[in-house]
């Protein structure tokens, strides 16, 4: 029997103080551990995702913005698999944000996120996010903690201009254990077909792990709000991570009880001979 899904076991409360010791990495709630039940488990929530996008694009009223977050090798691809193999690729789009590019410089931090925001009936992924202005340039020294406040404020605001025109937002962080983080380098490292993955980069960015977690705890702390709240994924099991990120989607996307439109012409009496 599936376990009831209860999203504020997630929830980074909003105005609340983050310590990420209250979540563990490791936790196995909604996965069996038995592979084929927990496939089974994930199939069926693909189907009801499926069938709840639909409903999304016909109406092409609603935006939904899903925002993964997460360490290296934290499963941002593996999550963006798994939960979306079922759903029609006409109403999903993956937006991936990197080191930005000279024309991006020119611009606000913000400029490159805005134009890669859902449109109407549209669900959008993004696979790293504007977070990455106040997670790792804050880590480096980058910018000062002034600008990183204001940067916290002006997220704030943009998410909350995004939201009152439509879009709901969900923000999930995957949390990782530094250990998980080895094993999965290691095996990147061992694995010829996945080698090309690795960067020596990790490895120096892996050394500043408590800086980033501190990081991740303020900027949840900072950001997580009642219109665009953030969720601490447990994602050392890849079942686990999935399983939940689709719980939170199906629940957001039940929420907007939608309907499929009514036709726009009168179709009574039609007859196709």
């Amino acid at each position: 029997m599936a376990k009831k899904f209860d999203a504020k076991r997630y929830l980074a409360n909003p105005g609340m103080k983050i310590k990420l010791t209250d979540w563990d990495p490791g936790e196995r709630h909604l996965s069996s551990g038995d592979k084929a039940s927990d496939a089974q488990t994930l199939a069926a929530l693909n189907e009801q995702l499926d069938k709840l996008q639909d409903l999304l694009f016909a109406g092409h009223q609603h935006k939904v913005l899903l925002v993964l977050q997460g360490m290296d090798t934290s499963g941002k691809d593996g999550a963006i698999r798994q939960v979306f193999n079922s759903v029609d690729p006409l109403g999903v789009r993956v937006a991936s944000f990197k080191a930005p590019t000279e024309e991006e410089l020119e611009h606000d931090y913000l400029w490159r996120i805005h134009r890669q925001v859902p449109g109407k009936g549209e669900i959008v992924i993004f696979n790293r996010s504007h977070y990455e202005d106040v997670l790792i340039v804050p880590v480096h020294g980058w910018i000062s903690p002034e600008e990183c406040e204001r940067r916290y404020r002006q997220i704030n605001e943009f998410e909350k201009l995004l939201n009152d025109s439509g879009t709901i937002i969900i923000k999930c962080f995957l949390y990782i254990s530094k250990d998980e983080q080895k094993a999965r380098l290691e095996e990147r490292l061992a694995d010829s077909a996945k080698r090309w993955k690795f960067r020596l980069g990790d490895l120096a960015e892996r050394k500043l792990w408590k800086k980033y977690m501190q990081a991740y705890e303020n900027a949840l702390a900072a950001t997580s709000t009642k219109s665009a709240p953030w969720f601490v994924i447990p994602a050392n099991s890849k079942t686990e991570r999935s399983l939940v990120i689709s719980s939170l989607l199906l629940q957001a996307l039940e929420g907007l009880k939608m309907k499929y439109p009514e036709p726009e012409e009168n179709l009574s009496g039609v007859v196709v001979e």
